[in-house]
């Protein structure tokens, strides 16, 4: 890290990012923070004189994305890219120019959030802005981090917007899209954080009624929580368990999604089960937490269906907790988590958790944490994502990730995570695509159905395939899948089929237009001037040439005219050629 401009010489004139500093040395106290003052000057001296909608000098947002992570522990490097992510988008800092004074690592942190242009992507530049952001997330995904810390400022900063439509357009597409990565990487405290905003921007008044509901039915819920609560500890410590019995509130968004009808209001405020959160947090083993459960089972009577395990089987975000729900003596309902303390730490901070641990650990493995092979929602989102057009890219992500409310499993005992919704098309194309377009049929659970009915949670699907060539899917399961994996790649079999339908069509045009003047099609594709005539018209193979001539988007009078043009030119050439021969 050099310093040219010499802004190390001018450190004690700006201690704006101490508190920053401060933060980060209480999760690393050996931390570099030479490394992030600099990055924090140079961010502020690139941003000088650039402003946020609030008046605000614009470093305060970079500083305050790099102190939101900072709190959650996350390591130098990727603060470092934080202060800085905004510099190669907005101000006249270049990329190589990033690499040179800090290293490849945030090089490759700040690339992966940064923009693309509008001007020059058009349309298009959102959803190939997103397709970025998952190739360089796929590598490293503190690339997604930062951009979640980013947009967790940038909603609590929403109201200083101007325009009313920019508000909730910036709200919904937190919801859509930046929510559901937050799941996915197991970020709750964003999540929470996210929905509640954008909650407040686009249901004013179904946000405010639900808060006020909540607030003022407080008193009376933990008057009510809080002997229950003294139960169960007794009842733990009777099982000689050590444990720690904590309740929150749940956040207003999910309240106001779970009741709609009648909808949350001062008038009917949530009950004690709907609002509250019930964690147990047991000081040992996953083993513990089965004891747990028993004992909370003993204590108050279990609601058949509703216990959960996700020790035994963790969610696609890496999160494990026993979950129930019971009646107590007095007809309440809690609903409860069982977990270990680390478990409680993944349940709230996911991938930030272990990216800390792998950094406090060896100062240098933050990014071997940070490249996760095993998360299949990444997987399944790389395996489609290079075929979508960007026209259904950002539609087709959308429906990714959505919540995957379901868990089903091959024969093998192989889990295979779907949303709500999915059909037996979707596992096929889950396994592989060849699976996918050889599919004829399914088994659920040993019993014959339809590809297209929809699938539930815990069931055993075996799917039936042609064999090697297969007849591919039928169009009408574009209808029935629900994931973009395999819309996509079925969407691309259609597309193929029918180009290579329309080429044999369009080729029997062109062959037939070729015999009346006395040439053979077949001639001209070997000596290679058929595919002459598909290039200077802007057409990479025969196939796409002759699709185009079937559908009329190249007649075949200008084909043979260009050909005759083409057979003149060649003529000439060789007649010139000719005469230099005999001139020599």
């Amino acid at each position: 890290m050099t310093d040219p401009a010499g802004f190390f010489r001018r450190d004690h004139e700006d201690r704006a990012a101490d508190p920053l500093i401060a933060a980060h040395k209480t999760h690393f106290p050996k931390a570099d923070v030479r490394r992030l003052r600099y990055a924090y000057t140079m961010a502020e001296r690139y941003h000088r004189g650039q402003t946020r909608k609030s008046g605000a000098p614009y470093v305060t947002h970079p500083l305050a994305v790099a102190l939101i992570l900072a709190d959650l522990g996350m390591d130098t490097t990727t603060l470092a890219a934080a202060l800085l992510h905004d510099t190669v988008e907005d101000t006249d800092l270049t990329l190589g120019q990033v690499h040179a004074e800090f290293g490849e690592e945030v090089a490759v942190l700040v690339d992966g959030v940064t923009k693309l242009d509008g001007s020059k992507w058009g349309d298009r530049a959102e959803a190939e802005t997103f397709r970025k952001i998952i190739l360089a997330a796929a590598d490293d995904l503190r690339v997604l981090v930062i951009k979640l810390a980013d947009r967790v400022h940038n909603l609590r900063t929403l109201r200083f917007h101007p325009k009313p439509e920019k508000r909730r357009r910036i709200a919904r597409a937190s919801l859509e899209l930046l929510v559901p990565f937050a799941e996915r990487l197991g970020i709750y405290v964003f999540k929470r954080e996210m929905e509640d905003v954008a909650f407040a921007c686009l249901h004013p008044e179904g946000y405010e009624r639900t808060r006020d509901a909540v607030a003022g039915s407080a008193t009376d819920r933990a008057a009510r929580l809080d002997p229950l609560l003294e139960q169960l500890r007794e009842a733990l410590t009777a099982a000689r368990l050590k444990a720690r019995v904590v309740s929150r509130d749940r956040h207003l968004f999910s309240l106001h999604q779970d009741r709609r009808m009648p909808p949350i209001s001062p008038a009917d405020p949530p009950r004690m089960g709907e609002a509250a959160r019930v964690t147990v947090l047991v000081d040992g083993d996953a083993a513990d937490c089965y004891v747990a459960l028993g004992a909370i089972h003993g204590l108050w009577r279990p609601m058949p269906g509703r216990m959960k395990d996700f020790i035994a089987l963790p969610k696609y975000n890496m999160y494990q907790s026993l979950h129930t729900s019971v009646v107590t003596a007095g007809g309440e309902v809690l609903e409860l988590a069982v977990r270990t303390p680390q478990m409680h730490r993944i349940a709230e901070y996911g991938i930030i958790s272990q990216i800390q641990d792998a950094a406090q650990a060896s100062g240098t493995h933050a990014r071997a944490a940070a490249h996760r092979a095993d998360l299949q929602w990444l997987r399944n989102l790389l395996a489609w994502q290079a075929h979508a057009p960007s026209a259904e890219f950002l539609d087709s992500l959308r429906v990714d990730l959505r919540s995957a409310g379901i868990v089903t499993f091959t024969q093998a005992g192989d889990v295979v995570t779907l949303p709500a919704g999915a059909t037996a098309i979707d596992f096929a194309y889950a396994l592989d695509t060849d699976t996918g377009h050889r599919a004829v049929g399914a088994l659920t659970n040993g019993r014959l159905s339809p590809m297209t009915a929809p699938l539930e949670d815990g069931q055993v699907v075996e799917i039936l395939t042609a064999g090697e060539a297969g007849s591919g899917p039928p169009e009408m399961w574009l209808e029935s899948a629900r994931t973009g994996h395999a819309r996509v790649h079925i969407a691309q079999w259609l597309a193929d089929r029918h180009t290579e339908t329309t080429g044999l069509a369009g080729r029997r045009l062109v062959a037939d237009a070729l015999a009346t003047r006395g040439e053979n099609i077949l001639d001209l594709e070997s000596d290679g001037t058929m595919l002459q005539l598909g290039t200077e018209l802007g057409y990479s193979n025969l196939e796409a040439l002759y699709a185009a001539v079937a559908v009329g988007v190249v007649t075949v009078d200008e084909l043979t005219g260009r050909l005759t043009v083409l057979q003149q030119r060649e003529a000439e050439e060789a007649a010139a050629l000719r005469e230099d021969d005999a001139g020599e």
